[in-house]
């Protein structure tokens, strides 16, 4: 009887532990990140948990499908409990910011980690302005390079900040915050540090270069990198990956790209196995690399005219991957260089 009882108890707590599992059904055009936002999940501590439940029910580089229920990964007791909690914190007693260049979607962000405290990012797309860089053609739409490195500029940088970075947006666009859309239209708003960005190349880069440079010597001392993000444009049928340009004098440079690197090979074998990668890593004399006194990265993110690369950038989930996978990378390096 004693023994009968013991496994109704035990089939009535494992029935309660499966039913009690949220789910939800993503509603129109959401990618995974939007998806856990919208049903109070923080997608930088739930994207793998919610990917790992749902690993049989997801399309194509980790998409939602339409009308199915997905379990939502669970939240810690501690957020399901209501205590009294400093002012600009989550249920976890964790610090809340808000930064209006990430958009109403997105400018409420939470510190979640202290994993890149004391060390300061200077993040840059390419282009803007005036110049919209390279252009491909989606669906017959034009799409334009600055408007998707800046959408994944913006990613990394909310991502960088919760985990405690301190980081500096070069290249502003008041209006254009983290969008969802996969056609980001074209604009020429954007500024550098709230400066008119000049059509002359070398004065655009020299100007990117300068507001870099002025901030650095402001907090010199400690960790610092900047990155400049970038969309190749080849041949139609080139299809290519990620890769990463450092200056050839700058041995922290280079260990950043091969950290960098190393990093999206791993991230792939995870989420793709058996894809592999072919990213490389060289040194270029790039003028924002030579001209720039922090150690910093060049990395052009793939071919925006092949129709294979550009879901890379069309899916937002994708161009957020891009984010969450370029800071894991600049973790890593910090974590070996501090």
């Amino acid at each position: 009887m004693k023994l009968l009882t013991l496994l109704i108890c035990v089939f009535s707590c494992f029935s309660i532990s499966v039913s009690s599992k949220k789910t939800a059904i993503p509603g129109q055009g959401e990618g995974i990140y939007r998806f856990l936002i919208n049903n109070g999940c923080d997608p930088k501590i739930h994207f793998d948990e919610f990917v790992a439940l749902n690993k049989n029910k997801l399309g194509k580089n980790n998409t939602l499908i339409k009308g199915v229920s997905y379990i939502l990964p669970p939240l810690t007791a501690e957020a399901a409990k209501s205590p009294t909690l400093p002012p600009n914190s989550d249920a976890n007693g964790r610090k809340k910011r808000k930064e209006p260049l990430f958009g109403k979607k997105y400018d409420d962000y939470t510190v979640t980690s202290g994993k890149l405290k004391g060390a300061t990012f200077y993040v840059v797309s390419g282009h803007g302005g005036p110049d919209c860089g390279a252009i491909g053609i989606a669906d017959g739409n034009e799409i334009h390079e600055d408007e998707y490195a800046y959408d994944i500029m913006l990613r990394l940088a909310r991502n960088l900040m919760m985990e405690g970075a301190t980081v500096h947006i070069i290249i502003q666009d008041r209006q254009d915050g983290i969008r969802d859309d996969q056609i980001l239209k074209n604009n020429k708003r954007e500024t550098c540090l709230g400066k008119e960005i000049p059509l002359n190349q070398r004065n655009r880069l020299q100007q990117r270069c300068d507001a870099i440079n002025k901030l650095y010597h402001r907090s010199k001392g400690g960790y610092h990198r900047a990155i400049f993000i970038h969309l190749d444009s080849r041949s139609t049928k080139q299809q290519m990956d990620v890769f990463f340009y450092c200056h050839e004098k700058s041995a922290a440079g280079k260990r950043l790209a091969e950290t960098m690197r190393t990093t999206f090979g791993e991230q792939y074998q995870k989420h793709q196995p058996g894809r592999g990668f072919t990213g490389t890593v060289s040194s270029r004399e790039l003028f924002v690399l030579s001209n720039s006194e922090p150690v910093s990265l060049f990395t052009e993110l793939g071919n925006i005219k092949n129709s294979f690369d550009q879901r890379r950038f069309l899916l937002s989930s994708n161009r957020q991957a891009l984010a969450n996978w370029l800071c894991r990378g600049f973790i890593t390096d910090y974590e070996n260089n501090r």
